[in-house]
């Protein structure tokens, strides 16, 4: 199993920061191998995280670790080239620890989008420590 956001180059884009504080909360903090840091999105929803590649990659698991209390509801991956296109759904649980999601088949695409249609916050907020996906 390999971790493809340390073997290859990518970009990435989230749908918000809380208080566009990006120094504290942004999306480079999902990657940092720091626990004490994270992407903090802010209110509403949907929320997302949008990982591209620069060359084609082969997606068989993905692992997320959220805050407990912002964790992501009605969850689902896209994948593609230039659009993205529903591949399957996921299911988080409410807590603090590392989770992880094998795929029924590899996924090969330079783009895939997590979505959170919903949160276990009130407010639609979710915070991530960690994001990492495997082939």
């Amino acid at each position: 199993m390999t971790c493809l956001l340390t073997q290859n180059r990518f970009e990435c884009r989230v749908s918000s920061v809380l208080n566009r504080d990006n120094r504290s909360y942004g999306k480079k903090h999902m990657f940092d191998n720091c626990l004490e840091s994270c992407w903090n999105s802010d209110a509403g929803t949907p929320q997302w995280v949008v990982i591209n590649f620069d060359q084609t990659c082969e997606v068989n698991s993905f692992e997320i670790q959220f805050q407990g209390g912002f964790v992501g509801k009605d969850c689902y991956i896209e994948a593609g080239d230039k659009e993205t296109k529903f591949v399957t759904s996921f299911y988080p649980e409410d807590n603090n620890t590392i989770q992880k999601f094998e795929l029924k088949e590899p996924i090969r695409a330079k783009t895939f989008k997590l979505v959170f249609n919903e949160s276990t916050d009130f407010f639609g907020r979710i915070i991530i420590y960690k994001l990492s996906l495997y082939s």
